[in-house]
């Protein structure tokens, strides 16, 4: 497996990304930074125009930005309508995990059962249960172990410490980060007597094509059908889905939210951190949360950005309106007396 990234020629990255190069088209670049950090065959870009005056001090090679900030510059640059999207479509190109070398470590624990392609890597102290299926071109890290009946499709990629219980399905593409457990049981429990009776968690986990999962999340498997997550949908770290959730194609959702039993959240929405989503709900595609809002309730109409709670201020006020916040039901009822007798006096006059 080798670590060495190649050099470009700004000719060709312009050429990639569909833009315009102002500047000599044999200069070349080995890296990406930002414009306070860059030095010298490397390439930036501006993608917030408040930091358009570190445009003139940056060291770069080179800059993608839009045509707006294309004058004066003290280096090459690569015009294009997003700088923002350009860099993002060549960061695959300076990625240092470069595709690996067929390969399965001895270590490595295969059930005879399983059918593994002749073209993936397998990393020391992996573990794959029975009737598991892995795809051509996927990498499994160090130390993941794969349960029984669990299929891997082609070139997807799961970094060392991932966990996949019994029957989880996952698509093509895919990065699945560390720490990341699929298909646990969900949290399910009917009250008695004596106690809580387990409520045996029968379904599993299907995840989509070019499905991103942070590190840490975890994901439970369905009670009776599966838990969902569809194609493009992104995830960032330490996120907990319950079981039979459903989400939508294309979404994203920040660190550290919790999304509780059998809530659908539908396609093109973001969620973002901390947030907190309560169970058997459904939310309308193109819906956007705030960081740290509370959903209690269904959101049916499509495209509705949503917050709760307060925003940051001084301690020393927030003290004093915590105090208010405990009064408003008494000065409900106060103005609602004085409207009445307003309204009464009016009348009388």
């Amino acid at each position: 497996m080798s670590n060495t990234v190649p050099t470009y020629l700004l000719s060709d990255l312009a050429s990639r990304v569909g833009g315009r190069l102002l500047g000599d088209a044999n200069l070349s670049v080995s890296s990406l930074n930002t414009l306070d950090a860059s030095e010298p065959s490397q390439l930036s870009f501006l993608a917030n125009k408040k930091y358009v005056s570190r445009l003139a001090t940056t060291r770069a090679t080179a800059v993608l930005v839009a045509e707006e900030y294309a004058k004066n510059l003290p280096c090459a640059a690569i015009i294009v309508s997003d700088p923002y999207l350009a860099f993002a479509q060549l960061t695959k190109l300076f990625d240092w995990r470069a595709p690996c070398s067929p390969y399965i470590d001895q270590s490595a624990s295969i059930s005879m059962s399983s059918s593994i392609s002749t073209d993936v890597y397998i990393s020391p102290g992996v573990v794959i249960g029975d009737n598991v299926v892995v795809e051509s071109g996927v990498y499994i890290g160090a130390n993941s172990v794969i349960g029984n009946n669990c299929v891997i499709a082609r070139n997807t990629r799961l970094e060392a410490g991932v966990v996949l219980y019994d029957n989880v399905q996952i698509g093509e593409g895919c990065l699945i980060h560390s720490s990341v457990i699929l298909g646990g049981d969900g949290f399910g429990f009917a009250p008695a007597k004596e106690g809580w009776v387990k409520i045996h968690q029968l379904g599993g986990v299907r995840i989509g094509r070019d499905v991103e999962i942070g590190a840490g999340t975890t994901i439970d498997r369905g009670a009776l059908d599966h838990t969902y997550i569809h194609d493009g949908v992104k995830l960032d770290n330490q996120i907990q889905i319950a079981h039979n959730v459903v989400i939508g194609e294309q979404t994203a959702i920040a660190g550290c939210t919790a999304i509780a039993g059998s809530t659908r959240i539908g396609s093109r929405c973001t969620i973002a951190g901390l947030s907190g989503i309560v169970g058997h709900l459904t939310i309308a595609d193109n819906t956007h949360v705030t960081a740290m809002t509370l959903i209690s309730k269904s959101v049916t109409e499509p495209g509705q950005v949503l917050s709760s709670g307060t925003g940051q201020e001084l301690h020393r006020d927030w003290k004093k309106n915590v105090v208010r916040f405990k009064q408003l039901n008494q000065m409900a009822k106060r103005i609602t007396t004085l409207e009445q007798q307003v309204k009464n006096f009016s009348s009388e006059g």
